[in-house]
């Protein structure tokens, strides 16, 4: 049987389009937000056609010595150039993108996943410390 797990794909972010990069402050502050931005072709740019695209991102926050993450944001992107005039016909493109902000008193780990349509489920993770 197989198991999810085993479908997420890894690479370094710099060399393959799929990985969702993760930009975020190494240490922040137990009362400060941590902003973070989490985006799929940040050196090679991924396609965006209605064929090939990213479908959504998802991001979570492990604290350090819990067992389960806390989702903290997910992203659907839903224009890939689409109408109903067919493929690719349209001027609406959806970036895969997300901007989004959180605070914990823990230090660990933020663990983004996204999903392109054509070659599956990818992932990456940043460790933060807090002070």
């Amino acid at each position: 049987m197989a198991e999810l797990k085993e479908l997420f794909q890894a690479a370094d972010w710099k060399k393959e389009k799929h990985v969702p990069v993760i930009e975020a402050p190494e240490k922040s502050k137990k009362t400060e937000f941590i902003r973070v931005s989490v985006s799929v072709g940040k050196e090679i740019a991924h396609p965006n056609t209605t064929e090939h695209h990213i479908r959504w991102i998802c991001a979570y926050f492990l604290p350090k010595g819990e067992k389960f993450p806390y989702e903290i944001a997910r992203v659907e992107f839903n224009a890939h150039g689409e109408s109903t005039q067919g493929p690719n016909t349209s001027t609406v493109f959806t970036h895969p993108e997300a901007v989004f902000s959180f605070k914990t008193e823990k230090a660990g780990a933020i663990l983004a996943a996204s999903y392109c349509n054509i070659h599956g489920l990818w992932q990456n993770s940043k460790e933060i410390a807090i002070e």
